[in-house]
């Protein structure tokens, strides 16, 4: 099923099956209904106290649909701690392989479920923001909201 979710970056809409999120993406239209029940409903409750500010980890069940690599590299975004960063090199070497650079960066851009895997927290080796399928205004605003954007450059 698929709801809409407002939020002060713009509307979200937030996929489910069964119990679990399937996808979470910015849209400019999606006509679907807001949250009424379960999983989705408590998606949107913690979506708001995060962005209030009052929430810093998310405790919902997700359920990306993706490659072997690709479900490495996002359990590895799920462990970026909120209000830090990591370069697409330190995931590389977290995973084991300094040249899968590029592979991780893909996997990172097919991210189905953005914000509750936080592939915003991933920036470039020299500290500059690079891409986000969101536009990178958001995601300086959502590293901005974690108080990481100190500690990165973007222009």
């Amino acid at each position: 099923m698929t709801w809409r979710i407002e939020s002060p970056l713009g509307a979200l809409a937030l996929e489910t099956q069964g119990d679990a999120i399937v996808r979470l993406d910015f849209v400019e239209d999606c006509d679907a209904p807001a949250p009424q029940e379960g999983v989705a409903l408590e998606a949107a409750r913690q979506l708001a106290a995060y962005f209030e500010g009052s929430l810093r980890a998310f405790d919902l069940p997700v359920r990306p649909q993706g490659t072997e690599f690709q479900q490495r590299v996002w359990s590895a975004l799920q462990g970026i701690p909120y209000g830090k960063t990591r370069s697409y090199l330190d995931l590389a070497r977290q995973l084991g392989d300094a040249n899968a650079t590029r592979a991780v960066g893909a996997a990172n851009g097919q991210n189905p479920i953005a914000i509750f895997i936080p592939c915003h927290r991933v920036i470039g080796t020299n500290g500059k923001l690079t891409g986000y399928a969101g536009g990178l205004e958001r995601k300086r605003r959502l590293l901005e909201l974690e108080g990481a954007l100190a500690r990165t450059l973007w222009t």
